[in-house]
């Protein structure tokens, strides 16, 4: 299974346990008094999550849950902002430390990793192209590129810019993915629209993924080996 196709397979599957374990846990309750204790908390239940989401990119650790948990508590807009601005900032974060500190061991682990030294290459000879597709097509895993481009040539500006964009179809997708998915477990909604418009805005990533992939890989990357 191609990396794209597998992300919104994870996406899936996650939500699916989610709505689940409702069935078992108190999740529903659960999700209502964090939203409560986010309203109470104002600005400061925002900052804690995008604290955490920073935290989760900068240490490797996939944060595809903490997308679509954005969605299930604060909802599609507020979701997609609050997803926005943290995967922005651990991204930025993990790209400044891959080019100080921690440059030595993010250069090792590049070595073990042939196709991100393909898709470095790639930078190189194409920049802002690559990594915006990179970006859109979630290949290589997002939380592991970060690093990977603190390595090139390439301008914190450039970079900067093209997370900024690049992020976008993902997010949008699965912070809606995540707010149809919270209003199913409170009841709320049609629920026939809410899987209909889930499913059609992951099938639209997909789409989206599969072009940027071809591109991708028609640039010398070799993505069935990631």
């Amino acid at each position: 299974m191609k990396r794209p196709t597998l992300r919104i397979v994870l996406g899936i599957l996650v939500l699916a346990a989610f709505v689940i374990l409702v069935r078992m846990l108190p999740v529903a309750q659960w999700l209502e008094q964090f939203k409560s204790y986010v309203k109470d908390a104002g600005a400061l239940g925002y900052v804690l999550y995008v604290l955490v989401y920073v935290a989760c990119v900068v240490l490797v650790i996939p944060a595809l849950a903490l997308t679509l948990g954005a969605g299930a508590i604060f909802g599609w807009v507020k979701g997609s902002i609050v997803n926005m601005i943290a995967g922005t900032l651990g991204a930025t974060a993990a790209f400044l430390l891959a080019r100080t500190v921690l440059r030595h061991r993010v250069e090792g682990f590049m070595r073990k990793h042939p196709q991100l030294a393909a898709v470095d290459r790639a930078v190189e000879r194409e920049g802002v192209k690559i990594m915006l597709l990179v970006r859109i097509g979630g290949f290589p895993p997002f939380t592991w590129v970060n690093y990977a481009f603190g390595l090139t040539g390439i301008s914190f500006g450039k970079y900067f810019v093209t997370t900024v964009f690049g992020i976008i179809p993902g997010t949008l997708a699965f912070t809606y993915a995540g707010a149809a998915g919270s209003q199913l477990l409170m009841g709320g909604g049609n629920r026939v629209v809410l899987i209909i418009t889930a499913v059609a805005a992951l099938a639209v990533l997909i789409y989206i993924a599969r072009l940027a992939t071809k591109a991708i890989r028609s640039a010398g990357v070799n993505v069935d080996e990631a």
